[in-house]
């Protein structure tokens, strides 16, 4: 490039941008002529007084926006930049300019044509939308003769967020962040329900609040970005409307997703396994709770670790040092490494010392009653009220992470040890599944199961299906098993029928109601009595 074009490149910066139409006739021809004279695009990104902070040359046919860092990086707010620019030729705004006002949020982006001559042509202009009150996500304008544009920008984008901010709070009333959720999947679209259903309440338990969702049935799966363009660019304008800072979608991502959608977003994005690895960190309180969780999340991490990735904190310091030539993506994943070394060694310890208490229980001649179940189904409620004793419940998933053990007294002074169980999920994460192994052995052991499930819940037939296969994928499904229909005091009459229909040997109960508690305990003394004699 001449340094006579650099020169008048340089000029661009001078000017102010603030006149009726977003510039002057003068500025106006000025770009144009440059656009002409260099046979390339020209834009300008103007920040909202009217100043330009970048000046960008493309080639013929398009621009290139470089990265633009994530100032104003509310999820409800737009950049505040509005991108003019040049085409050489009669055409308006390109689907390449619209999807770079989606995923850049910019205020406005707006097109000059250049006539052969290098004089100004046509205009047009496009912004997002507040709301979905049309088919698009944004509003374009018709092509204006170049000399009759008298849009107001400054008080368009003014209107335009205010509106964006009453459509959407950018903070719920408590303060936690807003999260959509994405679901594309083969399944047909009840079942998909059935799966954001259950992500809301994971997401509410891990502290977040469920903004939006988003829904597609597809018969395969993007292995890029899971979604097309175009619907990536409906989750984004969705996202900036409902003022969700985090995209939630519910499977899991490969290490190679992820990363293309985070090139594309600004936003936050996390998966079906990153929101159940962050409620167990939440919730778990032992010592081997915690080194569990941790294993989980080294395996989950390890192989998403990237080149920019930032450093795991709580894993530098004291783990090696950095070798000569050394990256820190190297230095990362070998802390990675060492680490998962050493909290494997230390579980080890623990399932050692869980089998010899499992020995001598054994010896005892105490037979083990184990309870399994979906989580929140009401498991630690039941062994609170079977043995009298005060572990932690709550209404919320994966509440219980620890296994705990209480002695119970049957009929005919029988004693048992009751095990209160992790609860399970569907699509649980073989990271999990592996990392709490030294938990799960406990119900190996068990002589019974009581699988605790809740009757009130709309999914209560899915819940025990998911429960079954994953003992059979445990292969615990030869253990003597009852099953106990929770919470029938919340359940309708016209469900409580069917369910006595579906499942005939099932015993309804109320765990917070002794009196209810009978039958069961019966049930199980039966079962043993069953189980000794074969």
């Amino acid at each position: 490039m001449k340094p006579s074009h650099l020169k008048s490149l340089t000029r661009l910066y001078g000017r102010r941008y603030t006149e009726p139409g977003g510039y002057s006739l003068e500025q106006a021809k000025e770009i144009t002529g440059l656009s002409l004279l260099l046979g390339r695009q020209i834009g300008l990104l103007i920040n909202r007084q009217g100043r330009p902070e970048m000046v960008i040359v493309g080639d013929r046919d398009r621009i290139v926006i470089p990265e633009l860092g994530r100032q104003r990086q509310t999820s409800g707010r737009l950049r505040g930049l509005r991108l003019l620019h040049t085409h050489l030729g009669a055409g308006g705004l390109s689907n390449e300019d619209l999807m770079d006002l989606v995923f850049l949020r910019l205020d406005s982006i707006a097109v000059l044509t250049v006539f052969p001559g290098g004089e100004p042509h046509l205009f047009q202009w496009a912004h997002l939308l507040p709301s979905n009150r049309s088919k698009n996500p944004y509003l374009i304008s018709d092509m204006l003769p170049w000399d009759k544009n008298r849009t107001d920008f400054s008080a368009q984008i003014e209107a335009l967020e205010s509106e964006l901010s009453r459509h959407s709070e950018l903070l719920s009333a408590s303060g936690k962040e807003k999260a959509l959720l994405v679901s594309v999947a083969p399944h047909s679209q009840k079942k998909q329900a059935e799966s954001l259903r259950e992500l809301k309440d994971l997401l509410l338990t891990a502290g977040l609040v469920p903004a939006e969702t988003l829904v597609q049935r597809v018969n395969a799966i993007n292995p890029k970005h899971i979604l097309g363009k175009g619907k990536l660019a409906e989750l984004e304008v969705l996202a900036l409307q409902s003022g969700a800072s985090t995209l939630v979608y519910d499977c899991e991502l490969t290490p190679a997703q992820m990363r293309n959608l985070a090139a594309i977003t600004e936003r936050k994005i996390l998966d079906r396994t990153q929101v159940i690895l962050d409620i167990f960190a939440q919730h778990a309180t032992s010592r081997e709770g915690k080194l569990q969780v941790e294993l989980a999340q080294l395996d989950y991490t390890l192989p998403r670790l990237v080149g920019k990735n930032r450093a795991l904190s709580r894993l530098a310091g004291g783990i090696g040092g950095r070798g000569p030539g050394e990256t820190k993506l190297e230095m990362d994943r070998r802390r990675i490494q060492a680490r998962r070394t050493r909290v494997h060694k230390e579980l080890s310890k623990i399932r050692k010392q869980r089998k010899a208490t499992r020995g001598r229980r054994s010896k005892a001649g105490l037979p083990i009653v184990a309870l399994v179940g979906y989580t929140n189904a009401g498991k630690s409620t039941l062994l609170n009220t079977l043995t009298n004793s005060t572990i932690y419940t709550a209404d919320k998933l994966f509440a219980t992470l620890d296994p705990t053990n209480r002695r119970l007294r049957l009929a005919e002074g029988t004693e048992v040890i009751l095990t209160d169980t992790v609860g399970f999920i569907n699509y649980l994460p073989e990271y999990l599944r592996q990392a709490f192994m030294a938990t799960l052995e406990e119900l190996e052991a068990a002589d019974i199961l009581v699988q605790v499930a809740d009757a009130s819940h709309q999914e209560v037939e899915n819940q025990c299906r998911a429960v079954l296969q994953i003992l059979q994928d445990m292969q615990l499904h030869e253990i003597p098993r009852i099953l106990a229909l929770n919470k029938w005091d919340k359940t309708e009459p016209t469900t409580q029928l069917r369910l006595g229909n579906i499942f005939p040997e099932a015993i309804p109960i109320s765990a917070i109601q002794v009196r209810t508690l009978e039958p069961l305990i019966r049930a199980i003394h039966r079962k043993l009595r069953v189980r000794s004699l074969s």
